[in-house]
């Protein structure tokens, strides 16, 4: 019966942890780039995109497709680091239980 007293509060604190992670996961941001630079996306580390800046010179209507090519890769990058992120915050989170494989839990 006090192993699943202490499962119990393991999973309550665990719980709260996921709802401060959660809050933080929010207001952190994660910066993509393409193009050299010349296009930069910002998302929060849930995925909202924030920001989306383009170099002026890339601004041409001849220039279109590229600058939709630049952005698609912009975003795919900063998406790569925010869900990096998330995966390192939460192996933080859970290190001390025992969760099944796979388990996803946002």
């Amino acid at each position: 019966m006090r192993d699943i007293m202490g499962l119990m509060k393991q999973a309550q604190q665990m719980q709260s942890k996921m709802a401060e992670l959660q809050a933080e996961l929010e207001t952190t941001e994660v910066e993509g780039q393409s193009g050299a630079g010349m296009v930069t996306v910002t998302l929060s580390a849930k995925g909202t995109l924030k920001r989306l800046t383009i170099d002026p010179s890339l601004l041409k209507p001849e220039e279109a497709e590229i600058v939709e090519d630049l952005v698609v890769a912009a975003h795919a990058d900063a998406r790569a680091k925010a869900d990096r992120l998330m995966e390192e915050k939460m192996k933080a989170l859970t290190g001390g239980l025992p969760l099944p494989p796979g388990l996803k839990l946002f």
